[in-house]
């Protein structure tokens, strides 16, 4: 089997650098306001165990397609493509990407829109509106991801440990002004399920689970890639959690910017808000183009447009309030994404027996792999959210992996 993206054995990397990349991811807003919701519904000790359990669910199915991706030295999409097709995989996974990249744009930009207009309010006292924020920091942020600006990756290395300073400081305000007490007193007046907990834990990194073997390929053994997926999802995750928890306990409310704000961090740690978003946010625009010209099959001539689509589109939906629909996009991403790991892994690890030379790469549009999928995605929705039924995206990997043994058993039957 060969393939234009497979690695070569000189590019492998030690475990601790992917464990590192892992750790970069998990250190961002999205967690933070995850752990805002999920802590402001349930006992401390209750937020721990959705933790465990929802990155445990992540981790796991992020080993064994990583495990994969090393075996093979392929990217995620093109082992998808022995399970949906090469135009199944680019169509699906691209389109998962889209949604998540254009959602997560649009909800970074709200966030960054109320710190804006919160630091100036603290300042000036005069108030400008929020969806005028956010309208005006997603241009801004479009405009650098479509046209680069040479200091971002400058400004990156400043925003993330200003970012871990500013929580780490408003953590001490808030403990300082009795946050202690708080947190020890806290019952939740409306409790949340904790099958929702876990399905919002697993949505704040079902993407990078699946997408995983774009980075776990270089690992060099398949131990490697247990060590630094578990090391780096699990400690970082779960104080980002841990601490959007426990300063929604303190202050009542998940936002992150009205958090900040009301723990009493100066107009200088909104600024390092801005700035850890707006780095964020110009990836998120950045992929959300490229999943934008995968899906309609634009060439690199026409990246700026499916940028400028992709983040025009994510600065709508934060002037619309997608903010406020912050719990349904995670629903729909836990939904929709673990599916897909759940077609890999019965086609690498059961079907194949986990081994490199039986994945075979499929033309066009594979029917068994992209209707199972579409099953466990259905089921996953349905078991998570309407009729909750244990935790919807395990459900979702479940049926989507027994369904495409089925269809696979009933195809081989069929050609003979």
């Amino acid at each position: 089997m060969e393939d234009r993206y497979e690695i070569r054995e000189s590019e492998r990397q030690s475990w601790l650098s992917l464990a590192f990349v892992w750790t970069g991811s998990m250190i961002c807003i999205p967690c933070l306001m995850i752990g805002g919701v999920i802590g402001t519904g349930l006992s401390l000790a209750d937020v721990v165990l959705a933790v465990i359990a929802g990155y445990g669910i992540v981790c796991a199915y992020m080993c064994l397609i990583g495990m994969e991706s090393c075996d093979t030295g392929l990217p995620t999409v093109s082992m998808a493509a022995s399970v949906l097709g090469r135009k199944g995989a680019q169509f699906i996974i691209s389109l998962m990407l889209a949604i998540a990249c254009v959602g997560w744009f649009g909800i970074q930009s709200a966030v960054c829109g109320e710190s804006f207009s919160s630091m100036i309010a603290s300042i000036t006292g005069f108030e400008i509106p929020v969806w005028l924020s956010s309208v005006f920091w997603g241009v801004v942020m479009l405009l650098t991801a479509v046209y680069g600006y040479n200091g971002l990756k400058i400004l990156n290395y400043i925003a993330v440990p200003a970012l871990v300073i500013v929580l780490v400081y408003s953590m001490i305000l808030a403990f300082a002004g009795g946050g202690l007490d708080a947190v020890r007193a806290f019952s939740p007046q409306t409790e949340l399920p904790f099958i929702s907990a876990v399905s919002m834990v697993v949505a704040s990194f079902a993407l990078g689970g699946v997408i995983s073997g774009d980075y776990s390929r270089y690992a060099r053994s398949r131990k490697d890639v247990i060590k630094s997926t578990v090391v780096g999802v699990f400690p970082s995750g779960m104080v980002m959690i841990l601490v959007g928890a426990v300063l929604s306990i303190v202050t009542g409310q998940y936002d992150i910017s009205l958090v900040l704000a009301a723990v009493g961090v100066p107009a200088l740690g909104l600024v390092a808000l801005v700035l850890a978003t707006w780095t964020t946010n110009v990836t998120n625009a950045y992929s959300g183009g490229l999943a934008v010209s995968n899906l309609f099959g634009f060439g690199e001539d026409r990246f700026r447009v499916s940028c400028a689509a992709a983040g025009v589109t994510g600065t709508v939906l934060a002037a619309a309030g997608l903010l406020s629909r912050f719990e349904f996009f995670l629903n729909i991403l836990s939904a929709l994404i673990p599916p897909i790991a759940g077609v890999m892994i019965a086609s690498y690890w059961i079907i194949g027996k986990g081994r490199k030379e039986n994945l075979v790469q499929k033309e066009g549009w594979y029917l068994p792999g992209i209707l199972a999928f579409g099953a466990g995605a259905v089921v996953a929705y349905v078991t998570g959210n309407i009729a909750v039924f244990f935790i919807g995206p395990v459900n979702g990997i479940a049926v989507s992996m027994l369904c495409f043994i089925i269809f696979e058993k009933i195809k081989n039957k069929g050609e003979k």
